[in-house]
């Protein structure tokens, strides 16, 4: 039975995505283009050589962070919306230290940044957490607007106190991860996003600790009757959510922006969010959907090049694994989709037997 569910949960993703390429085939044939030449621009402009394999890697690095915040906070029952403005305070805290601090260099300084960025990313998520379990406010709404309040202080650094000449820009961090190989930009922080998406995935699944947290996840009045400290589990989920969101922040800035700048963290947010819940909120699916959407970001260009397609069509195409994802997830859930899968299940157990 869990083996039959989690087919399902595996394939709804699957299907949303074919589902949103097969729709995106007809859009471009509608607006007179050739579907199958403009996926081979596509995949050609994120496989096609060493240099744009290695940027699809730099492209999904920073989705896979955010969207391992979300889907960590989302197990847990709790809706961290606020995953852009922890990106953004992780790259803060870590500017502050890579561009002002002369007593420490290379490999030491950038330990010191990733933790400093990982804790100003918790304790930026740390705040939403508090609200809701001391004073019951929504956690939507106050880690949206915490977004803006991250992304105007960003401002304000980089225009005033930490700006680097006539430019609105800080300096150039003093320190970068490095490169995996010559040529392309792809950076050690892609190995650190996928090592702790298997580590989140081992905590969750494997460990008492994971359950706990699922657990409240699931039904938090049941947790609260079996002796669960949920409120607890809730701030600690918004903590990690959020130091998560800022370690990914602090690796862009020193694995591929350097410096803050307008735009930077624009979108990783939101589009971590939406990742997380195409992936089903599995860690190992928000990898692989996140490196999907960096495929199709990295060939977009290509594809507008090669075709003259606009690359809003790719835009498009996100936008509907997005729909079809929620949508089956939904219909999964409706209880006479429920009933009809239960049915086939015991049907097929005892075909077995």
């Amino acid at each position: 039975m869990n083996f039959k569910n989690n087919l399902i949960k595996a394939l709804i993703p699957i299907i949303s995505i074919l589902l949103a390429l097969l729709t995106g085939a007809l859009l471009i044939t509608i607006i007179g283009g050739n579907p199958v030449e403009a996926y081979e621009y596509l995949l050609r402009g994120a496989f096609g050589s060493k240099n744009n394999i290695g940027e699809t890697f730099v492209k999904a690095t920073p989705l896979i962070f955010t969207s391992l915040a979300a889907a960590f906070a989302y197990k847990c029952g709790v809706f961290n919306l606020g995953g852009q403005g922890q990106f953004v305070m992780g790259a803060v805290a870590s500017a502050l230290i890579a561009t002002t601090n002369n007593s420490l260099e290379g490999l030491p300084l950038i330990i010191v940044s990733l933790t400093a960025g990982t804790i100003a990313g918790g304790l930026w998520g740390m705040i939403p957490g508090i609200l809701k379990i001391t004073r019951g406010l929504n956690e939507l709404i106050v880690s949206i607007m915490l977004n803006y309040v991250a992304i105007l202080f960003m401002g304000y650094l980089y225009t005033a106190p930490l700006r680097n000449g006539s430019v609105p820009q800080t300096a150039a961090v003093r320190a970068n991860l490095s490169r995996l190989m010559d040529g392309p930009r792809t950076h050690t922080g892609i190995i650190i996003a996928v090592v702790l998406a298997f580590g989140i995935h081992y905590f969750m699944f494997h460990t008492a600790a994971g359950f706990k947290l699922r657990a409240v996840g699931m039904n938090q009045i049941a947790s609260f009757y079996n002796g669960f400290p949920v409120k607890r589990l809730m701030l600690i989920s918004f903590i990690v959510s959020g130091a998560i969101a800022g370690l990914g922040g602090s690796i862009e800035l020193h694995g591929t922006q350097n410096r803050l700048m307008s735009g930077f963290g624009d979108g990783y947010g939101f589009d971590g969010v939406a990742i997380a819940l195409i992936a089903q909120l599995n860690p190992i699916g928000s990898l692989i959907v996140a490196y999907l959407f960096a495929v199709l970001r990295t060939g977009a260009t290509t594809m507008q090049v090669g075709t003259g397609l606009p690359t809003a069509v790719i835009d498009i195409i996100q936008a509907l694994i997005i729909v079809f994802a929620v949508a089956g997830s939904a219909l999964t859930n409706m209880p006479k989709i429920k009933q009809v899968i239960l049915k086939f299940s015991l049907a097929s157990k005892k075909e077995e037997d």
